[in-house]
């Protein structure tokens, strides 16, 4: 009887070719043939499941961001011990795990910020629904300060929705600092935590008149 074959297990494989190659010499470089020979098989094969270089390139964005997500919750977890994490270690956690500070965190923020700037010159790309991603993390990280501001966790003043755009801003700016050397990850983490800390009350009532 012949091997029946997984096909949603084949296309991660191909996918997660895609995401190596590329981590090691550019989104802009890769093409359909590089990826067959990183995943072991026939071009003809990777066109099979995926057709056009784009939708390889849109299965590659998805597979980054399920890591994305994984990396989020064995944070969370880390973080809460059995307890449910509060608004701002959810927002730290999000924020933090997008920093490029080890090999996986690295090819994330080099390829997802390349997923943005090939979308503006890429007609096809750009049809894809990239632009869906960054609205759902601003959507989710606004959502978090929202439960925070309804709890009386932030400073006075301070409004949800903005302030996860700044974050979100801040944050993918500070990744490419690391990635260009400009800035070390204890630097950028000490960066985006003062940005929180400029956010939410403090834990300790002493610190309440801090800024």
């Amino acid at each position: 009887m012949p091997k029946r074959v997984d096909h949603a297990e084949r296309r991660a494989e191909i996918g997660e070719a895609l995401v190596r190659v590329a981590g090691r010499r550019g989104l802009h470089a890769v093409g359909m043939r590089d990826v067959a020979a990183e995943a072991g098989v026939s071009l003809r094969l990777v066109q099979y499941y995926f057709e056009t270089k784009e939708k390889l390139l849109l299965f590659g964005l998805e597979l980054l961001t399920e890591q994305f997500g994984r990396r989020v919750s064995e944070r969370l977890g880390a973080i809460a011990a059995g307890d449910a994490p509060g608004p701002r270690a959810t927002v730290e956690a999000l924020l933090m795990a997008a920093l490029p500070v080890d090999e996986e965190s690295r090819t994330f923020h080099h390829l997802y910020t390349s997923y943005a700037i090939l979308s503006v010159t890429d007609p096809a790309l750009a049809a894809q629904p990239f632009i869906s991603r960054p609205d759902a993390a601003e959507d989710a990280v606004a959502g978090l300060l929202e439960q925070a501001r309804d709890a009386d966790l932030l400073r006075p003043g301070v409004e949800p929705r903005l302030e996860a755009i700044g974050l979100l801003a801040l944050s993918a700016g500070l990744g490419t600092s690391i990635l260009v050397g400009q800035r070390s990850a204890e630097s950028a983490t000490a960066v985006l935590r003062h940005g929180l800390d400029r956010i939410f009350r403090p834990r300790d009532p002493s610190q309440a008149t801090s800024t």
